[in-house]
Formats: C-alpha cells, sequence, structure tokens
C-alpha cells in the first residue's frame, strides 16, 4: 500500500491490487478499479464535491457512482 499526498486535505492510497482509492480529508470518495472510475453517490460538502471532480478530472464523464459503504470497505 502506497499513500500519496496531492493537496490539502487530499490524498490517494495504491493497494497492493493495484487500484488507486481517493481520500478527501480522511474519507474514501473516489477509486480506480482495473481502469473503471467510480465516486461515491453519498452527497458530502461542495469542498468534497470539488476535490472529487479534480481528482477524476476528465475520467469523471465515464465515472460510475457507488454506495459509501463500497469506498470504505475497499480502505479496510
Amino acid at each position: 500500500m502506497k499513500l500519496q499526498s496531492i493537496a490539502a486535505n487530499q490524498n490517494q492510497v495504491t493497494l497492493n491490487n493495484g487500484s488507486v482509492v481517493f481520500f478527501s480529508y480522511q474519507t474514501p470518495v473516489a477509486a480506480c478499479v482495473k481502469g473503471q472510475y467510480y465516486y461515491t453517490e453519498q452527497k458530502w460538502s461542495k469542498t468534497t464535491a470539488r476535490h472529487i471532480n479534480e481528482w477524476l478530472g476528465s475520467n469523471r464523464f465515464l465515472a460510475k457512482t457507488k454506495p459509501q459503504a463500497w469506498f470504505d470497505a475497499l480502505t479496510k
């Protein structure tokens, strides 16, 4: 597992299986698993929404939503 700080209150963790999980503050809210991007369907703050959109970049148009529990399970 590798932790990378992206910006203030934004981090990503690369898991041993190659998946990348994006954290806004201390909450996993987006991920890239086997080349597919996902983001949480949970509504957080405007700042977290901005963090997610910045991290996804142009991939946000192809990203799929998942329940917050899915992201929580990725990081356990």
